[in-house]
């Protein structure tokens, strides 16, 4: 299966949490945070992108 995944996250794991939470809801599908990581189901890369910035994030982009 296909997966968008969210490395790197720095901050505190409620905050992990609530961002997993606004980008499933935000791209319905489902996905889990879990090992600083956020894991959203389906190609959502740019989608995700785009939603993270948009909550203050800094984001880079990594492989093809």
């Amino acid at each position: 299966k296909v997966a968008t995944l969210v490395e790197g996250f720095e901050g505190p794991e409620d905050a992990l949490v609530d961002l997993c939470k606004y980008l499933k809801q935000k791209c319905g599908v489902g996905g889990a945070a879990k090992n600083r990581e956020i894991r959203i189901q389906g190609d959502k890369r740019d989608k995700v992108g785009e939603l993270v910035k948009e909550k203050g994030y800094k984001v880079k982009f990594k492989g093809g």
